[in-house]
């Protein structure tokens, strides 16, 4: 199919555009860069270097996708970001490539970031997560799948998030946040398991129940996170969900959230 790119759009004659493409005037998109079929640009959205977009993805104004990480290691090494299929970036989007050689920033299949959310360098994100309003993901984090982060959330550098996780309007965290459970507050603390998406994910209430019971060890007991994992092996039936998390706990480095 046709493409409909406009003649006021800037493109560099090395990048590759896929099929059914649009693009919108005063998009600015440098020649490193792939395009997949099926994918909408909106004006004033940047598409830089080392930026590989799969198809159907739908990138709103002034979003700017393969800016150079703000890392002050950073040397000017080509890097990449790569985006999957399905991916929607509202306006003011930004999220940074890779900082070191043939490193890369990962956003997964069927994402949503909202307006003005940023992903930071070496970020990888699992498919279908959630970035609401103001949204800011440092550098070096690991998302896992169908991870949602409510408005103005900020993750600090490095940290893990399990999947199915729910991070509520505000927080700002520094550790490491386990699967399928809420954390927000301020205070930060544990508001229990993640049970809507838990639901929507068709978990059987028997499961519901083993995971939180195996986060009660973890956040109500009085005993190290090491002696919880061992407590959950020991006392909570064994199932796909119960090993990620115990997978995830064991190994975390910066330590697991609301616990000292």
């Amino acid at each position: 199919m046709a493409n409909n790119i406009s003649d006021k759009a800037v493109i560099d004659p090395k990048a590759q555009i896929g099929d059914n493409v649009t693009i919108y005037p005063f998009a600015y998109i440098e020649g490193d860069v792939v395009i997949g079929d099926n994918c909408v640009i909106a004006p004033n959205v940047n598409v830089l270097n080392g930026t590989r977009m799969g198809k159907g993805c739908k990138v709103f104004q002034n979003t700017v996708l393969g800016a150079m990480p703000q890392d002050f290691n950073f040397k000017g090494d080509e890097t990449e970001l790569i985006i999957g299929d399905n991916v929607t970036f509202r306006e003011n989007v930004v999220v940074n490539r890779a900082t070191f050689a043939e490193g890369q920033t990962v956003i997964g299949n069927k994402c949503f970031l909202m307006e003005g959310s940023h992903i930071s360098h070496d970020t990888k994100v699992g498919p279908h997560c959630v970035f609401g309003y103001g949204t800011k993901i440092a550098g070096d984090c690991t998302i896992g799948k169908g991870a949602i982060f409510s408005s103005n959330v900020i993750a600090n550098p490095g940290v893990r998030v399990g999947d199915n996780s729910m991070i509520l309007a505000g927080t700002t965290f520094s550790k490491d946040v386990p699967p399928y459970i809420l954390i927000g507050g301020s205070p930060l603390k544990y508001n229990g398991i993640n049970q809507g998406i838990l639901e929507y994910l068709n978990i059987s209430q028997k499961v519901q129940d083993h995971i939180a019971n195996a986060y009660r060890l973890v956040f109500h007991g009085k005993n190290s996170v090491f002696d919880a994992v061992l407590q959950i092996q020991a006392q909570v039936p064994d199932g796909p969900e119960i090993q990620n998390i115990v997978n995830f706990i064991k190994g975390t480095k910066l330590g697991i959230v609301c616990k000292m």
